[in-house]
């Protein structure tokens, strides 16, 4: 049973998945950036655009993480699971997260980021995945 409250445990997560989620884009920011694209600026500015607002979420986890007392660390990992360490108002848990699940969460994240911006700019066509008529 945990001891931490569920928006707490949340705020702790983002502290996990926000590095995973810069290191991903840096790398594939580094590919763009070497690849032979027609016209690679495009693709450039929005990585890097993207990774300017995870940089500020980060910030801003890590500055409420501080303020509230809280800390992750990373304990011991292997091919399957990772161990986090969450220490919040002198209680210490150790939570361990299957690996694929923290991959899926990172590309939601990622999906999100590059997505949701136009979720509601444009109508999507009939029979898309989010079409609710």
């Amino acid at each position: 049973m945990t001891r931490i409250p569920s928006e707490s445990r949340d705020l702790l997560e983002k502290a996990i998945y926000y590095p995973m989620l810069i290191k991903v884009l840096e790398k594939d920011l580094s590919v763009f950036k070497s690849s032979p694209f027609k016209l690679p600026n495009p693709y450039i500015e929005l990585v890097e655009h993207i990774l300017n607002l995870v940089h500020k979420e980060l910030y801003y986890v890590k500055r409420e993480l501080k303020k509230q007392g809280m800390k992750v660390q990373k304990t011991k990992w292997d091919d399957t699971f990772t161990t986090y360490l969450f220490i919040y108002k002198g209680y210490e848990e150790y939570h361990s997260y299957f690996n694929p699940r923290l991959r899926n969460y990172v590309e939601s994240l990622l999906t999100n980021y590059l997505f949701k911006r136009f979720d509601d700019q444009y109508d999507r066509p009939k029979g898309s995945s989010k079409d609710t008529s």
